[in-house]
């Protein structure tokens, strides 16, 4: 979901796993919601919004609706919604994680195509490691209930990076090292669901 949001004078927009769109609205309307509830939609804010579209691979799908596309197409609608607001920050709360393993990494890479075009910051939520790993500076590794800042790990791996970089042994190596960080969590969390689907 791409949400406007002020917070002082910081603009952020928001996406999580489920897109949100708007079923009834074209693909143009869902993109430019953001910017109609805001006032902001001129000749100006549509011609930059059209630009978003080409650069997330719709360009000719503008006149589409949600139910026409695929789930990394509707994925690609809410990032380019998200972005049409022009935020300061992209939250993303594992925006990824209903799509499919192939479109999963193809969303990673053109998410990091599109951040090297306009290097946002970006504060992306994930379960998988190799994802935390592949698109970010920086993994902070959290700790279970209640939440707490185990690790904070830099992520000194040159850009850009192509999806072969995650069999490299220095990407192996970091993905081994953050398992070891929440291994025991993970094993814990499993054991207390099973306990409780049991009693």
């Amino acid at each position: 979901m791409a949400v406007v949001r002020y917070r002082g004078q910081v603009r952020t927009a928001a996406l999580c796993s489920r897109h949100s769109l708007l079923p009834w609205k074209t693909i143009w309307n869902n993109t430019t919601i953001g910017l109609q509830l805001n006032g902001q939609l001129n000749e100006k804010t549509a011609a930059r919004t059209r630009e978003l579209l080409k650069l997330v691979g719709l360009a000719g799908f503008e006149d589409y609706w949600p139910a026409q596309l695929s789930g990394g197409m509707r994925q690609r609608v809410n990032l380019a919604r998200a972005l049409a607001i022009d935020p300061d920050v992209l939250l993303m709360d594992e925006p990824f994680s209903a799509l499919d393993a192939q479109t999963r990494e193809i969303m990673q890479t053109e998410l990091l195509r599109i951040w090297e075009l306009g290097r946002k910051t970006v504060l992306f939520i994930t379960h998988q490691i190799d994802e935390a790993i592949f698109l970010a500076d920086r993994v902070v590794v959290l700790g279970r209930r209640p939440g707490w800042v185990k690790e904070v790990i830099p992520v000194d791996l040159p850009r850009p990076r192509q999806l072969g970089f995650k069999r490299r042994p220095e990407f192996v190596g970091m993905v081994d090292r953050i398992w070891s960080l929440i291994e025991s969590d993970v094993r814990d969390s499993v054991r207390e669901e099973s306990e409780i689907a049991a009693s």
